[in-house]
């Protein structure tokens, strides 16, 4: 069986009953199946993990960005995550028996009906981008929702993909890729010190010179009156969660703070979590629905176990 991932984030975490209509619009196409969905008030997004055969994931995130962008107003959004339109993110994660290519197509595929049917501005990213300029999504966010916006109207290298060079009024903008998998990992501290937050997450990630394949954050969470450290993970082969936890934890020290907790939002492979899941670095809300092959075996009949 042929099986692709898409993990779809979208910029409302608030709205219970506005999550329940998408979760229904991903039900109700044969052959998709929503492996989980991970809401976040601070943050003010969700993220909804599907998986099935190609042609029905593409279709369910189709029917899922139209019925999002009727629900969620990008003038009234307000949350810590950044963010460039209501359904942010899209990327197709190859699972069983789909190459990367077949990815890319799929990203290709969507982001034309998207730009030519809802008028919503579309770059594609990671393996699927166009032009090495707009490759990861921090190049797309630099500059906030402004920044692209000028770039869009001035800088013909940053003409979307496909649809018009005006963000959509209220659906503003959406970044579609294909690439590996990726985990998604927040330690927390016991501080509400965001300035805290934010260094530690500058010394950690790759691009400051710190661990390989960590792309790092730090947000205040008022919800929790706590400070995260927010982790993209992308090569989990060379740096595991442990290595990150013991990175944060290393930096709060230094600062006379503790990582106490952390947390994976959506799912992750059980490769990854080899001698991960432990009080070492005290994951929150853990279970067997957090193993991608488990959850796929669960969810998605005829899967390979």
């Amino acid at each position: 069986m042929r099986i692709v991932e898409a993990v779809v984030n979208i910029s409302e975490g608030r709205d219970s009953r506005s999550l329940r209509k998408l979760e229904e619009v991903i039900n109700d196409v044969p052959q998709a199946y929503l492996l989980g969905c991970d809401e976040d008030y601070d943050h003010n997004r969700a993220v909804f993990t599907l998986a099935g055969s190609p042609g029905a994931v593409l279709e369910a995130v189709w029917v899922l960005f139209q019925r999002a962008i009727q629900l969620i107003d990008m003038r009234s959004h307000q949350g810590v995550h950044p963010c460039l339109g209501a359904v942010d993110v899209i990327p197709f994660v190859p699972s069983q028996e789909v190459s990367m290519a077949d990815c890319q197509a799929l990203a290709s595929c969507l982001g034309d009906r998207i730009g030519r049917e809802c008028s919503v501005p579309v770059f594609l990213y990671e393996a699927a981008a166009t032009h090495r300029l707009r490759r990861s999504l921090a190049a797309l966010r630099k500059g906030g929702p402004e920044g692209l916006k000028k770039r869009m109207s001035s800088d013909p290298l940053w003409k979307p993909d496909f649809g018009p060079s005006i963000s959509h009024p209220t659906a503003g903008v959406v970044a579609i890729g294909a690439r590996d998998v990726l985990i998604a990992f927040n330690v927390f501290l016991n501080s509400p010190d965001l300035e805290a937050a934010r260094s530690i997450a500058q010394r950690i990630r790759e691009s400051s010179g710190g661990l390989i394949g960590v792309k790092a954050l730090g947000f205040y969470l008022e919800q929790r009156n706590q400070a995260q450290v927010s982790i993209n993970l992308t090569d989990y082969k060379r740096t595991s969660m442990l290595d990150v936890f013991e990175a944060v934890q290393l930096e709060a020290r230094r600062v006379g703070l503790e990582a106490v907790s952390s947390e994976i939002i959506g799912l992750a492979p059980v490769e990854a979590l080899d001698g991960a899941v432990s009080d070492e670095i005290g994951l929150e809300g853990f279970g067997p629905e957090r193993i991608l092959e488990d959850r796929i075996a669960q969810v998605i009949p005829d899967a390979n176990p």
